[in-house]
């Protein structure tokens, strides 16, 4: 019997699959957009040019996350599939070998001799491929990976933690609209990595400093980039 609250083998493999693309989309979006603007920010105070030029790396990034994503996971569905079928041409030309293989997988785990293969023979029995799909691959065979799935979180959450940043810079006053743009970058890369933590059940202050370290080093760069070049410009 599961605790209370426990995730149980099949939600934590599909709940792990769009919060990695998930919380991946959101911090990049936040991240390159606070970015960008900032380094455009650096370079000239035209509002116009900074608002499109984040709406262009809004627009970029999101699909770019997005079909990086569906490949991506595409192919580790590829693979799943492939490792499934082979497991089960296995089971169809030598049962007697692959229970064996599963007895052993079980007794390496510290179960006796005589109860593997008393676990191994009943699992086989009730379903051989789902007992060595779980077992020998960690697969769920009716829980594969989704590519649309996450190509869908990467692509909603690059976009709505790219807003952040996009907003933040283009409403404030010239004099303002760096600081504005940081703060709320920081802000939205601490919120998604008390998210992350709370979801995937990790320490809330390993991942919020992640964020902030990452966020703030690039946005110092990029804004530095920018007056270079507007020095330079002018």
């Amino acid at each position: 019997m599961a605790h209370p609250g426990e995730a149980h083998h099949d939600d934590l493999s599909e709940r792990l699959n769009w919060l990695r693309a998930g919380v991946l989309g959101a911090n990049d979006g936040i991240v390159s957009t606070a970015g960008l603007v900032v380094g455009v920010a650096g370079a000239t105070t035209d509002r116009t040019a900074i608002f499109a030029a984040g709406v262009a790396g809004l627009v970029a990034g999101a699909l770019s996350m997005a079909g990086g994503e569906y490949v991506s996971v595409s192919t580790q569905r590829d693979t799943e599939r492939a490792a499934l079928k082979l497991e089960e041409r296995e089971l169809r030309e030598m049962p007697e070998l692959e229970e064996r293989e599963l007895a052993e997988i079980y007794q390496d785990k510290g179960l006796s001799p005589e109860l593997a293969a008393r676990v191994a023979r009943e699992l086989t029995e009730q379903d051989a491929l789902r007992a060595h799909a779980e077992a020998e691959l960690q697969i769920d065979p009716d829980n594969l990976t989704s590519p649309w799935q996450a190509a869908w979180a990467s692509l909603v959450s690059f976009a709505a933690g790219a807003l952040i940043p996009l907003v933040a810079i283009v409403l404030p006053p010239t004099t303002w609209r760096v600081w504005a743009c940081a703060a709320a970058a920081l802000v939205g890369l601490v919120l998604t990595g008390v998210i992350s933590s709370r979801l995937g059940a990790g320490p809330t202050w390993r991942a919020v400093r992640r964020n902030v370290v990452v966020g703030t080093l690039t946005m110092a760069v990029t804004y530095c980039v920018g007056l270079l070049f507007g020095v330079t410009i002018a």
